[in-house]
Parts: structure tokens; C-alpha cells; sequence
């Protein structure tokens, strides 16, 4: 019978690499091979030196390697190495393309154990100190994407929910917040944006949903964008970040 490895799939965070489970810091030093995601930083790969190192990354808009392509090397790398690590930014069960990746695992009879990581809302939250629920304001909060997959429908319909995070939302941002405002919400409802978050380049811009629906200039890492009452300003609260309008991209 032939031997096959054990895969990992490891959230990496947000981006800065103290910010990994202890747990995932374990089992990238014991790793024989480390697939990872073009999020992954330089300085969260140095828990890994003594791994080959293989670069699997996706981008929106960008050219990347195929997810079919990438199934089949877990797969593959599964039936080389003792101990697998597929390093995704973020959590891996949040638009990390997981399901596809176990489903491939699975069916080859391949083990396979996940490990949560920081996502970047919850990061992002951190790192502008305004939480994503409030007592009296906001009790709900949904995660979302305008990103579809390939040959696939998109998804007009927005979350209904008091506090939004949009991932990947550098570009599909502006067409969220005019459709927000055509279904009447308050034209100064508090936007926050942040891109590279808890990295040395993280960028905070505090808008209003006006504002956003003028655009996003042009971004140079992933951009999270939060809307909702629950991100107003608390009274005595310092501004952290640019308060200022976006402009067009």
C-alpha cells in the first residue's frame, strides 16, 4: 500500500507573520513542503526555511495558477511528503477555496487537518480600533465578496445585515455603495477602508458611503472594505488612518 502524507490547510492571518497560531508556526517548522497563497509574506515564509517552497498564488485580475492545477499537486505533493502545508492568507474557510482543496484531498484518502487563522476583517477591526458589532447599533455582521468563479453568475444581491465587510473589494466597492444608497441608506454612513492590513504598508481611509461610491484610487495590496453605523467615530476616539474623500480609480 503505498504511504501518503498529511495535509494542513493553515491560515496565515491578515499579513504580518506574529499574527499565525501558535499551532500554525508549529507545523510550518515541521513541514517537508509549503504550498502558499501570493498573500503570504516573505517574513511568514521564514518559519518555514527548511521546507521547499512552492508558490501557488491567486489573485483577482491576475494571472495565477488554476485551482485545478493546484488540487492536483496537494495531491500529488501528498503521495511525495510526510507532512503538507497549504498556506492561505487569512482563514482558510473563508473564501480560501477550501471546500474544492478538501474535496480533492478526500477523495483520494488523503488526511487532511485545518487550522484556523486571524481573517483580515477581524484584523482590520483590531487595527482601526472600531469593533464590527455595537450594543444598540449593530447586532449583525456579514462577510462577503463580489468575486465569482469562472463561467459563473455574479451576485448583485448585498447581505442584509447591520455591519458589512467586503473582501476583495478594491474595485467592486463604489457599485456596492450606490446600490446601499439607491436602497436608502444614509448617505454618511461610515466607510472604512483598509489595504495591506497589520502589514508595514497598511493603509486606513475613513469615508462616507458618498464618498465611496465616487471610487477607490488604485490599491497595492488586498483591500477590505467595512461599512456601517457601528464604525462612526466614538467621541473622544483618535482618527487613525486618513479621513478624506477617495478619489476616482
Amino acid at each position: 500500500m503505498v504511504s501518503k502524507g498529511k495535509v494542513y490547510l493553515i491560515g496565515a492571518g491578515p499579513g504580518a507573520a506574529d499574527l499565525v497560531t501558535v499551532r500554525g508556526a508549529r507545523l510550518l517548522a515541521q513541514a517537508d513542503v509549503v504550498l502558499y497563497d501570493a498573500l503570504v509574506t516573505p517574513e511568514m515564509l521564514e518559519l518555514c526555511s527548511q521546507a521547499e517552497l512552492i508558490s501557488v498564488g491567486k489573485r483577482s485580475g491576475q494571472r495565477s495558477t488554476a485551482q485545478d492545477a493546484i488540487n492536483a499537486l496537494l495531491v500529488e505533493c501528498a503521495f511525495k511528503f510526510k507532512t503538507i502545508v497549504r498556506l492561505k492568507g487569512g482563514d482558510p474557510m473563508l473564501f480560501g477555496r477550501a471546500d474544492e482543496e478538501l474535496r480533492a484531498l478526500e477523495l483520494e484518502g488523503i488526511e487532511v487537518e485545518v487550522v484556523p487563522g486571524i481573517t483580515t476583517a477581524v484584523a482590520a477591526a483590531a487595527a482601526t480600533k472600531q469593533p464590527l458589532t455595537k450594543r444598540g447599533v449593530a447586532r449583525s455582521v456579514a462577510f462577503f465578496t463580489s468575486s465569482t468563479g469562472p463561467d459563473q453568475p455574479e451576485h448583485p444581491a448585498l447581505p442584509h445585515t447591520d455591519t458589512m465587510v467586503q473582501y476583495m473589494g478594491g474595485r467592486e466597492a463604489a457599485a456596492t455603495a450606490e446600490r446601499l444608497l439607491a436602497q436608502g441608506r444614509r448617505a454618511d454612513t461610515p466607510v472604512v477602508v483598509v489595504e495591506n492590513c497589520s502589514r508595514i504598508d497598511e493603509r486606513i481611509l475613513r469615508l462616507t458611503l458618498t464618498d465611496l461610491a465616487g471610487g477607490l484610487e488604485a490599491a497595492h495590496g488586498p483591500v477590505l472594505v467595512m461599512i456601517g453605523e457601528a464604525l462612526r467615530l466614538r467621541e473622544h476616539q483618535p482618527a487613525l488612518g486618513t479621513v478624506a474623500q477617495a478619489e476616482n480609480a
